[in-house]
């Protein structure tokens, strides 16, 4: 039944104005993400109402083991969704990288926001200050959750070791800071600018040392894709370029069928109407690996497209008010390069890096 549950709110003067209610999870860094797509949305809409609705997590009752199988992320993400498909709220904001590249049906993301650095940064610890990966002691520990940081990174300073460190932002730090299990950590430099902790940073990591997830950096909206209005209010905060790297990226990931258990490594620029996307998959060593660029043409004549009783989605992505020639040849481009990869043996790597995985 195609439903649209709409709200409406009387303020004190006795204007009714449309409610529209925001699904966060309850972290710091969560609550500034939404508060920022909020505060956008209420610039370009002031007459409509937002409401944030902060989800509890059934996560905060499962034991740490189950929860690094599950992974934390796509449990909130589960969570957010079943909210958005009881009617609890509107519309949800996501860290774009932690949305799978297929979304369950009756979704999509109808907004992609511009990027933040999309790179990952050094934070150390306080006692390594002016230190940097390569200057290092030897045997030094470094804490990252990230496969595909791990494998790039043995490989390119195996001077040091790596090891597992979870929790939120806030939780790392802490972690970092008041013991000495750990003399620096990897996070994504764009999760520590939006928490304000830009002075931590003590280095950017490059793409010649450490290449980013798909979609690092870029926040996402998702919605149900029945929700006409929603779809249309959301749709202006699409920033074009980071909307064809994303989908560029996503589908590249999709076609090699990776996901958070597997290293799988991406770089995108948008140069002259042309965008480039490098690609790459390693094993959990870093010892093996595939890496290749492409490149296409995103130029257009500025059409946007049709209006179709079908809404298009590409990768999970919907957004109908930029040219779809574009964003056809960008998800060409990402499955292109992913083919190029796997007629390589991209697949055999990323099975072993798999199955060594799951048997930690």
């Amino acid at each position: 039944c195609n439903v649209l549950l709409v709200f409406f709110q009387q303020n004190a003067n006795g204007k009714v104005s449309r409610l529209i209610r925001i699904g966060t999870r309850k972290s710091q860094l969560a609550r500034i993400q939404t508060d920022s797509v909020a505060e956008k949305l209420k610039r370009l809409y002031p007459d409509v109402h937002l409401e944030i609705v902060g989800m509890t997590t059934t996560g905060d009752k499962i034991l740490d083991t189950a929860l690094s199988k599950i992974g934390e992320k796509s449990l909130f993400t589960k969570e957010l969704e079943t909210a958005l498909e009881r009617n609890e709220v509107d519309l949800v904001v996501h860290s774009l990288k932690d949305l799978p590249t297929t979304l369950p049906p009756g979704f999509t993301i109808g907004a992609v926001l511009k990027r933040e650095n999309p790179h990952d940064a050094v934070v150390l610890h306080p006692k390594n200050m002016g230190k940097s990966l390569d200057t290092l002691p030897d045997k030094s520990v470094i804490g990252t959750s990230s496969l595909r940081r791990a494998a790039q990174l043995k490989k390119r300073f195996p001077h040091l070791e790596f090891k597992d460190i979870r929790g939120n932002l806030n939780t790392r730090l802490k972690k970092l800071d008041e013991k000495d299990d750990f003399s620096a950590i990897i996070l994504a430099a764009a999760g520590l600018r939006r928490m304000g902790w830009d002075s931590r940073v003590s280095q950017i990591l490059g793409p010649e040392d450490c290449m980013y997830a798909v979609g690092q950096g870029a926040l996402a909206i998702e919605v149900r894709a029945r929700d006409e209005d929603i779809l249309e209010m959301v749709s202006v905060l699409h920033d074009p370029d980071t909307v064809l790297r994303c989908i560029a990226e996503r589908a590249f990931l999709r076609r090699l069928e990776g996901g958070c258990s597997v290293p799988v490594a991406v770089h995108t620029e948008v140069k002259d109407s042309q965008l480039y996307l490098t690609g790459a998959v390693y094993s959990l060593d870093g010892s093996d690996s595939l890496k290749e660029t492409m490149q296409t043409s995103i130029a257009s004549d500025n059409k946007v497209e049709e209006r179709v009783d079908e809404r298009v989605q590409r990768v999970g992505v919907t957004a109908n008010n930029m040219p779809g020639p574009a964003q056809d040849a960008s998800e060409k481009l990402g499955l292109d390069l992913a083919n190029l990869l796997l007629s390589k043996g991209a697949k055999e790597i990323l099975t072993v890096a798999r199955q060594l995985n799951d048997a930690r």
